[in-house]
């Protein structure tokens, strides 16, 4: 559960799930909304998938995955609709899109198929949490160096409101995400490739 939080983190380290990591991050909320379902689905799938392991014909088991993976993602999206439409309509179709999201069926193929329940219920959590903290940090970063707030919350007052902060409209480009995503992706690599080498020191 712990290992792809940092470590084995499924968008610094593995390099999935960018285009979520692209989208939906313009602000906080919404980045957290999007973190959420993608937690609910992998925690569901993979317990689903890790208990239907011995009975599913590896002649049709993608297809079957993509089945469990995607009715996770109507319920999940039906939720979102009934109980918090504004974000609904903020997030559009990337929540129905969390089906072509690669840590999911990367980890229902890899982990899920092989393990018990209990090991891929951690492995979807853990996994999930990975995915949510580069979320959380980029949309934070994209929000307040971009409008000067945070969940709405004005931070940074603006020039136009006689304040100091010149407000960045780079920040609400999703090349900017590139950015932010590059640079994590570096001191996550480079702190982990130091632990490593100083591991071999010892």
């Amino acid at each position: 559960m712990l290992k792809p939080i940092i470590q084995n983190n499924p968008i610094s380290v593995q390099i999935l799930g960018l285009c979520s990591a692209l989208a939906v991050t313009q602000a906080l909320l919404p980045a957290l909304v999007m973190s959420a379902a993608v937690i609910c689905v992998l925690a569901f799938s993979n317990v689903v998938i890790s208990l239907l392991r011995h009975i599913m014909p590896s002649s049709i088991r993608l297809i079957l995955e993509t089945t469990i993976i995607a009715s996770a993602v109507i319920v999940v999206d039906e939720v979102i609709k009934t109980f918090a439409p504004d974000m609904s309509q903020i997030l559009s179709v990337f929540v129905a899109l969390i089906v072509t999201n690669c840590i999911i069926l990367g980890r229902a193929e890899s982990f899920a198929s092989t393990q018990g329940p209990v090991a891929s219920l951690l492995d979807g959590i853990g996994n999930g949490i990975g995915y949510s903290l580069l979320l959380i940090i980029v949309a934070s970063l994209r929000e307040i160096f971009g409008r000067g707030t945070l969940f709405g919350e004005v931070l940074l007052t603006p020039l136009s409101s006689g304040g100091w902060y010149l407000e960045n409209k780079f920040m609400a480009l999703p090349a900017s995400a590139f950015f932010i995503l590059g640079i994590s992706t570096w001191v996550i690599k480079s702190r982990l490739n130091k632990i490593k080498n100083n591991q071999r020191q010892d």
